[in-house]
């Protein structure tokens, strides 16, 4: 069963959503405060998903310690890719860009309906095991000089390996799904982002530039990853 982190400090929420993550089926660990949480997801040597760790991390935002935008911040930078489902009082546009560019994978804006947040719950697995390729879909795939490992969320380039948040290997999988096509910026925000394809961002931008750092010889001269200026973006076809 996948294993839930659930990071709130108030206690009546923690207590009925981890009920309600449990009656659906899900391990469940909660913690109060913003400095126990850095701990627990930013071990010495973060561990591989699922192995050790947990599957999904529900956080509020607004925490004692520190705040979840720090939280999720020091989970990335020290290799920790779990993907983070952000509950937040703050629910205007801007702010659910702020937390998807923070490094959350989803944003739910309190208060929220409790079917809405078991949903998210399901949709952020679900969409982890598609871009592992868990549904039927490709675990791996050639990129130019890159082998992408979507099971492990890595790429493979040489002697060196790179980890990728759900985000950007969900980003990646739907470029190789569609390659050769362009790819619209509408879709992405859509199939990948979740949110709605009018959202004013950045975020896809900021995305595709790490990518190409991943992936292209000359990220400066980017051949393999192609804007397609005013549309969205194409993989080129394998040669």
């Amino acid at each position: 069963m996948p294993r839930i982190l659930l990071v709130e400090d108030e206690e009546h929420l923690a207590a009925g959503i981890r009920f309600n993550l449990e009656l659906e089926g899900y391990e469940v660990e909660t913690i109060g405060d913003g400095l126990r949480a850095v701990e627990r997801v930013v071990p010495e040597e973060s561990p591989p998903y699922g192995e050790g760790g947990v599957d999904l991390v529900v956080m509020d935002v607004m925490l004692p310690g520190l705040d979840g935008f720090q939280i999720v911040d020091r989970m990335r930078k020290a290799g920790n890719f779990t993907p983070v489902l952000m509950l937040t009082a703050k629910g205007l546009p801007q702010d659910v860009v702020q937390g998807l560019e923070a490094g959350a994978d989803d944003y739910l804006p309190k208060p929220f309906d409790l079917s809405v947040l078991l949903a998210r719950v399901k949709g952020l697995i679900r969409r982890r095991d598609w871009a592992r390729g868990l549904a039927g879909e490709a675990e791996t795939a050639r990129v130019g000089g890159a082998e992408v490992d979507f099971r492990n969320f890595e790429i493979h380039r040489g002697c060196e390996t790179i980890r990728l948040t759900l985000l950007e290997a969900m980003l990646l999988k739907l470029l190789v799904q569609r390659r050769g096509e362009v790819v619209t910026k509408t879709e992405i925000l859509e199939k990948v982002w979740n949110v709605s394809p009018d959202t004013e961002t950045r975020a896809v931008d900021n995305f595709v530039v790490r990518l190409r750092r991943h992936v292209e010889p000359d990220p400066r001269v980017p051949r393999l990853i192609q804007t397609v200026r005013g549309v969205g973006y194409r993989l080129a076809a394998e040669e």
